[in-house]
C-alpha cells in the first residue's frame, strides 16, 4: 500500500512539474481583434489605446489589428505606434481584406507591429510626409520633416528586424509595394489569405514584447472581436473633412437664421452645436485660415444682401467667396483629406437658392403697396352709403367712413379711395 501511495505521489509531482514548465493555458487564450478603416486620426488612436489596455487586462494572447487606411495625421500615427511599442502583449497588424491598403501613416504603423502581415491583393507604402494647413511649405522645413519621418521609419524597421532600406524609400520616394513584394523584401513577416490562416502561420513565432521573448500560441486561439464604441465611431465620422465642412456651414446658417428670427431658438441651438462639432473636427484636421476667412466673408456678403439692395451682386460675391474659400480650406495632395466638389457645389447651390429666394421676397415686399395702416386704404374699393356731393358717407372694410369727392356720387355706387386725410377718405367714382 505504501508503494502505491509513493508511486501516485511521484506521478503527481511529475505532472505538476510538467504543467509548470509547459502550461496548457497558453493555447487557450483569446486573440482580441479590432478592425480599423478610414483615415488615421485621434478617435482611431484612442480606440487602439483602449483595445490594447482591454486585451492586456484580460491577458489575451495577442491583439490583432485588421488595417485598411489611406493614411492620416502624423500626431495620431505616433500615438498609435507609441501604444504598440509600449504594449505588454504582442500586436499583430494585418492589412486586410483583399484590396485594402496601409498607405502613408498606415505603412509606418505596419512597420512598428510585433508581427506584420498582409493579405493578397493589398499594398503598403507611400509614406512621404505632406504639408497640411499651409499654402506652400518652406523647402528647408519640408526637408527637416522628411528627414525626421525617414529616421523614425528607419528606427522602427531596425527594431523589428525589417528592411530598413525599403522603409527609407517609402518615406523619401513614396515607394509602395504589394503583399508578395513586401514578403520577399522582408518588410512583413507573412502573407495570409485570412485571419484564421494568419494565426495558424504565426503560431510558435517568437517576438520581443517589452524586452521579453514571447512565443506565440495562436493556432487554436479563439478570436474575440472588440467593436469600436459609438463615441469613437461618431468622432471618426464627423472628422471626415466633408462632414466637418457641412457641419460648419449648417452652423453658420443656423446662427444667421436665429439673428434674423430672434426667439426661434431651434436654428440657433442646432447652429451652435454644429459649429462646436465642426471646430472639434478642424482641430484634428489642420486647415487654411485664408479659406476659412473667405467663407466667413461670403456669409457677411449674404447678410449685407438682406440689408442693402444690390440686386443680387452681393449674393454672387458671397457664393464666389464661399466656393474659393472651400477649395482653399483643405488643400493637400491627399484624397482622404480633401473636400469633394460634390460637397462644395451642393453648399454653394443651396446657398444661392436660399438667398436668392429671400432676396426675391424682400424685393417684392419693397415694391408691393402697403397693406396696413392708413396707406393701406389707398386703392381700396367701397360703397357710397349716401349721396356724396362734396361730402358724404362711405362703407369700407366693415366700417362707415366720412368721405369727400370732387365727383357727384349717388348712394350705393362703387367708389375707390384716392387719399386718406385723418379720419376722412377722399374718393372717386367707380373702380
Amino acid at each position: 500500500m505504501k508503494k502505491i501511495v509513493g508511486i501516485v505521489c511521484a506521478v503527481g509531482i511529475v505532472v505538476f512539474l510538467f504543467l509548470a514548465l509547459f502550461p496548457l493555458s497558453a493555447s487557450s487564450k483569446d486573440v482580441y481583434e479590432i478592425r480599423l478603416q478610414g483615415a488615421v486620426g485621434p478617435p482611431m488612436a484612442d480606440f487602439i489605446d483602449d483595445a490594447i489596455r482591454k486585451a492586456t487586462e484580460d491577458k489575451a494572447e495577442a491583439l490583432l489589428i485588421l488595417l485598411d487606411t489611406p493614411g492620416g495625421l502624423d500626431t495620431s500615427m505616433r500615438q498609435i505606434i507609441k501604444s504598440i511599442l509600449d504594449a505588454r502583449i504582442p500586436i499583430i497588424v494585418y492589412v486586410y481584406p483583399q484590396g485594402a491598403r496601409a498607405a502613408s501613416a498606415g505603412a509606418i504603423i505596419l512597420l512598428s507591429a510585433h508581427v506584420a502581415a498582409m493579405a493578397p491583393g493589398t499594398n503598403a507604402g507611400a509614406a512621404h510626409p505632406v504639408s497640411v494647413g499651409k499654402d506652400q511649405a518652406d523647402k528647408v522645413m519640408m526637408k527637416k520633416v522628411t528627414q525626421d519621418a525617414e529616421a523614425y521609419a528607419r528606427s522602427l524597421a531596425s527594431k523589428r528586424g525589417r528592411n530598413v532600406d525599403w522603409a527609407v524609400k517609402a518615406v523619401r520616394e513614396s515607394a509602395s509595394i504589394t503583399a508578395d513584394e513586401a514578403k520577399n523584401l522582408q518588410v512583413i513577416d507573412v502573407v495570409a489569405e485570412n485571419a484564421t490562416d494568419l494565426l495558424a502561420r504565426i503560431d510558435g513565432k517568437i517576438v520581443e514584447v517589452s524586452g521579453t521573448k514571447v512565443q506565440l500560441a495562436t493556432k487554436n486561439a479563439k478570436r474575440k472581436t472588440l467593436d469600436m464604441p459609438f463615441k469613437y465611431r461618431f468622432l471618426s465620422y464627423i472628422t471626415d473633412p466633408n462632414v466637418a465642412y457641412i457641419l460648419m456651414m449648417l452652423g453658420f446658417y443656423g446662427i444667421l437664421f436665429e439673428i434674423y428670427s430672434p426667439g426661434a431658438v431651434f436654428p440657433g441651438v442646432i447652429g451652435g452645436i454644429c459649429l462646436i462639432l465642426a471646430f472639434y473636427a478642424f482641430s484634428t484636421i489642420p486647415i487654411s485660415y485664408a479659406g476659412l476667412f473667405l467663407i466667413i466673408l461670403g456669409i457677411i456678403f449674404f447678410i449685407l444682401e438682406l440689408k442693402i439692395a444690390s440686386y443680387g451682386a452681393l449674393t454672387i460675391a458671397g457664393i464666389t467667396s464661399i466656393v474659393i474659400g472651400s477649395v482653399m480650406l483643405i488643400d493637400v495632395p491627399s484624397s482622404w483629406l480633401s473636400l469633394s466638389w460634390v460637397s462644395i457645389l451642393t453648399v454653394a447651390i443651396l446657398s444661392m437658392i436660399f438667398f436668392f429666394g429671400v432676396l426675391s421676397y424682400a424685393v417684392k415686399a419693397q415694391l408691393s403697396k402697403v397693406q396696413t395702416g392708413q396707406e393701406g386704404l389707398v386703392g381700396e374699393k367701397g360703397v357710397a352709403r349716401t349721396d356724396i356731393d362734396q361730402s358724404g358717407k362711405v362703407f369700407l372694410h366693415g366700417e362707415l367712413w366720412n368721405a369727400t369727392s370732387d365727383d357727384y356720387i349717388k348712394a350705393n355706387e362703387e367708389v375707390t379711395v384716392v387719399e386718406v386725410r385723418g379720419m376722412t377718405l377722399r374718393v372717386k367714382k367707380g373702380g
